[in-house]
């Protein structure tokens, strides 16, 4: 950790002259690495690079300049787009988020978040879902995905944008990024792995009044171990696009730090794609070239065509580096062969969905089946006493709480999606603070006009229809000549003696642009506890955006079972009831851990404030090391509620004959060796050992279990280093097959 410890002494010196800093008091902090890596056309992008550089060679000075940024007026609805080169036959780019769908239009579904993904620890799952949900990407004209988010990864238990990735740990979440990229490359569309990288908190993610954009201050180790991993598997997997974030890292900023971006990215993972920018987050024009930036978005403010053409003229950014972006760029739309079939950019992004326009259904019918497997595998059972669940045909079923019904209003939309999600700021100022991250919001974090399927911010879309947990418990009501009952307002409700089972439904929402001020609320555990207090068969499901805790009633006797329900999409509702009656099993498991008490989270908890030595140039430290979420929690002997990894279910499983056999081919030289290809250097994936177990249901239930192999290091962390979904019928037995591979960045403290 020598760095980061460099760093913080330096940020010591510097505080004595607090009143004298400037950006150029940081500068040389993070190490700089230049030039510019070219690309090379690596392995399977050989071919699109060949055909990129034909076309560059072609072009003017102008038009490779105008692929570098998107125009100040956009044609269409999408987000982001890139002009045209008529002449070359590049029709231009449409850019548009995001990770749970396509933002902004109408007629396209709303996949289960990243969150729920995560929770069903399943990657065919994950496979299945991007190949459908890209599928209306290409629909609607959308070149390029701003997806998918592994940053932020979960350090800050509070953090606003837990939801939109694949769970806090680095192997979890790059295994299900790399089916999910895998599928969109399939298809035919550009991804953009993002926020790069170590984007922790909203807090201040953005300069604003004055106060310089969070700093986040880590070791070379814990980068390569934690944050830069995702990324390192989306690069094998092949996106297009890497999405540098709006923070600094190591005193830098993000979209302008050669250290992460020509030093690791483009030098150390191969990467041969492009670097973006997250939208207004260029931090400089010729630096930031030079650091390694590629394309800016939405536009630019720096290099436009008369300031790029004076830098090239006068020598301040090399023509080889102009044609390197152009390169880039353009190859990434051959490496998808979006020359060969692909819609008109933008074709289905209306710029505004209120007013007629030509309507495009993305949709395919085909999909429903994974849509609605995502919502119910993301479903985490975490309390059931006495086998309460599945329930058993009850003749009454009482209703409660602000998240079972639909929102009073509804409709496509943009960014500001709180307003039909349940959640609501009418405020125009505290939007735009929001965005900046600078808005601590005055009210808690959830949404009370409705049940929410999805987060808030540039990774929200419109659904078709939601089906609501009220309205799928209705339908079962009906089927099954039940009764339901209900009362959605108040904080104390009367609950009919006669109910068999009582529902309670209350949420924790989050947004891009804020952190969460609490990871409970104090009025939704009173519903929790006024209505066990009546019924002694109370069920509590959370829709949650993030860790969300439950001491307040976990250890009720009257509560006899806790789903987090997480964000499941368009099909909220329909799959929860299957879950309820037994339609259907319980799989998820949790992928974060939850805590008894906030303190438990120590330093983890809260995002870093502009305050003390350092108002202006906020620093948000990772002294940590790779200790977050779990690790954490066995480093300091804290026991959680609910651990990382854990999941009920209707059934149970043994495992059997564990061997561990190392394989043929090993290698076991102390440093990687090999060429570097995208995803670092080539031995850095060699298998090293197999490991084998079967898998037995003992139980009377179908059902699926999440095996997971954790690898014990010298120093004592635990790592997971492996995880399959099996399905099983009762009595059935399977063998579980994974394969480690060298790939630690081994440096020691201090060295």
């Amino acid at each position: 950790m020598q760095n980061v410890v460099t760093i913080l002494c330096t940020f010591g010196a510097l505080a004595y002259a607090q009143d004298s800093l400037t950006d150029a008091s940081f500068y040389g902090l993070s190490p700089p690495v230049y030039p510019a890596p070219q690309i090379k056309g690596l392995d399977a992008w050989g071919h699109a690079y060949l055909k990129a550089k034909k076309v560059v060679d072609r072009l003017t000075l102008e038009e490779k300049i105008n692929i570098t940024y998107g125009p100040p007026v956009a044609p269409n609805g999408c987000a982001g787009t890139i002009s045209s080169i008529k002449r070359a036959g590049f029709p231009g780019l449409c850019l548009m988020d995001a990770g749970n769908g396509v933002r902004s239009t109408d007629l396209v579904n709303a996949y289960a978040s990243g969150i729920s993904v995560a929770a069903s620890w399943n990657k065919q799952l994950a496979k299945d879902r991007a190949l459908f949900m890209f599928k209306e990407f290409k629909t609607k004209g959308v070149n390029v995905a701003l997806a998918p988010a592994v940053g932020a990864l979960g350090r800050v238990a509070k953090g606003g944008r837990i939801w939109e990735g694949f769970g806090v740990d680095p192997y979890l979440s790059g295994a299900l990024a790399s089916e999910t990229i895998k599928a969109a490359v399939r298809v035919g569309v550009q991804t953009t792995i993002k926020h790069y990288i170590a984007n922790e908190q909203e807090t201040n993610r953005s300069p604003e009044n004055d106060v310089a954009s969070v700093s986040s201050n880590v070791d070379d180790k814990t980068l390569h171990e934690l944050y830069l991993w995702p990324f390192q598997d989306a690069v094998k997997a092949g996106t297009t696009g890497v999405m540098c974030s709006y923070n600094r890292v190591n005193g830098s900023y993000a979209c302008g730090n050669s250290k992460i971006l020509n030093g690791l990215l483009k030098t150390e993972l191969g990467f041969q794609g492009y670097v973006l920018t997250d939208w207004d987050a260029q931090p400089s024009g010729v630096a930031s070239v030079l650091a390694g930036l590629d394309m800016a978005m939405p536009t630019t403010k720096y290099l436009g065509l008369i300031n790029f053409t004076q830098a090239i003229r006068n020598g301040s950014v090399p023509l080889t580096r102009l044609n390197d972006m152009a390169t880039r760029i353009l190859a990434s739309w051959f490496f998808t062969r979006q020359d060969l079939d692909f819609p008109p950019p933008g074709i289905g992004m209306p710029l505004n969905t209120s007013q007629p326009h030509r309507r495009i259904n993305a949709r395919d019918s085909a999909a429903k089946n994974t849509i609605l497997a995502g919502a119910v595998e993301g479903h985490v059972l975490v309390k059931n006493i006495n086998n309460a669940l599945p329930l058993k045909k009850p003749l009454e079923v009482a209703v409660f709480g602000y998240s079972a019904h639909v929102p009073r209003m509804y409709g496509p939309s943009g960014i500001g999606t709180g307003w039909r999600l349940g959640f609501s700021s009418a405020n125009v100022s505290q939007v735009l603070e929001k965005f900046a991250g600078t808005f601590v919001p005055p009210f808690q974090d959830t949404a009370r006009y409705g049940t929410i399927i999805i987060g808030g911010g540039s990774g929200a879309n419109a659904a078709p229809y939601i089906s609501s947990p009220f309205d799928a418990l209705s339908q079962r009501a009906w089927e099954d000549d039940s009764s339901i009952s209900w009362d959605f307002e108040q904080q104390n409700p009367t609950v009919a003696a006669e109910a068999d089972v009582c529902l309670v439904f209350i949420n924790a929402f989050a947004s891009e642009a804020f952190d969460r001020p609490q990871l409970y609320d104090q009025d939704s555990d009173k519903i929790v506890l006024n209505v066990a207090r009546q019924c002694n068969n109370t069920m509590v499901v959370i829709h949650n955006a993030g860790p969300t805790l439950v001491e307040a009633y976990a250890d009720h006797p009257n509560i006899t079972a806790i789903i987090y329900a997480h964000l499941p999409g368009q099909d909220s509702g329909r799959a929860l009831v299957s879950l309820l009656y037994g339609d259907e099993n319980f799989s998820g498991k949790l992928p974060y851990t939850i805590a008894k008490k906030e303190s438990d989270y120590g330093q983890l908890l809260d995002p870093v404030q502009p305050t003390g030595a350092y108002k202006l140039y906020p620093q948000s430290n990772f002294t940590e090391g790779t200790n977050i979420d779990y690790r954490h929690f066995e480093a300091n002997r804290i026991i959680p509620r609910y651990e990382f990894g854990f999941g009920l279910s209707y059934t149970n499983f043994s495992y059997s004959n564990l061997a561990i056999r190392r394989a043929s081919s090993a290698r076991l030289s102390q440093y990687p060796t090999g060429a570097v290809e995208s995803g670092g250097q080539r031995d850095l994936w060699d298998t090293l050992a197999e490991v084998t177990l079967d898998v037995r249901n003992i139980g009377q239930r179908k059902g699926q279990e999440v095996v997971q192999l954790y690898l014990q290091r010298p120093d004592g962390s635990k790592w997971l280093r492996g995880f399959e979904k099996i399905k099983l019928s009762p009595g059935q037995s399977k063998k579980f097959k994974e394969y480690f591979i060298k790939w630690f960045f081994e440096v020691e403290s201090g060295s």
